[in-house]
């Protein structure tokens, strides 16, 4: 028999990630409406909302997102987290790692290379040039073997969370799957 209309299969890729170094990546939603008004409150203010942590632990729970052991978040260039007052994706990791009882881990990825502050207007190949070589595993031994769950605000074209993911299957990681509030329809 076929399916009905109302089933899913199990697994909807857009083919769109395919040639990038993680396993899967999803997103609570699009960046519209409260989910992008919460990531610009978030880039101001330290704080995740009870009901949008409660959309990261729902959209971590599916698959193959719930395969994870450990969270961590995209790490900021020491400078700018100086200028920012803190890393927004560990703020949202943090948060997370309360709720699905999973190790929340900022110290192992760290990133090297500061980044022009805005890369809008950069195309897909451009931003993933920005990034390459930009991170660093400081504490392999700690992610050696593990599933990690890589965390941040908003998923534009995955050049940062390729290249994170990069760095942490080279130094042992077995899988890397993003998980991030938002995503835009298009870029």
């Amino acid at each position: 028999m076929g399916s009905t209309p109302y089933e899913q299969p199990e697994e909807v890729r857009c083919r769109r990630c395919d040639e990038d170094a993680f396993v899967a990546a999803r997103a609570c939603g699009e960046y519209a409406g409260a989910l992008r008004a919460s990531i610009l409150a978030l880039k101001h203010s330290p704080h995740v909302c009870g009901q949008l942590v409660e959309l990261l632990s729902e959209t971590q729970m599916r698959s193959p997102l719930n395969l994870a052991t450990r969270i961590i978040p995209v790490p900021l260039h020491p400078e700018r987290e100086k200028v920012r007052g803190f890393n927004q994706a560990a703020i949202i990791g943090r948060a997370l790692s309360q709720v699905c009882a999973l190790p929340f881990d900022e110290v192992s990825l760290v990133r090297t290379l500061h980044t022009n502050r805005h890369r809008a207007g950069l195309d897909a190949k451009d931003r993933r040039a920005t990034v390459a070589g930009a991170f660093r595993v400081s504490y392999p031994d700690l992610i050696a073997d593990e599933r990690v769950l890589l965390v941040d605000d908003v998923f534009t074209t995955g050049a940062t969370v390729s290249s994170c993911a990069k760095t942490l299957l080279a130094a042992g990681a077995a899988d890397v799957f993003v998980l991030t509030i938002a995503r835009p329809l298009r870029f």
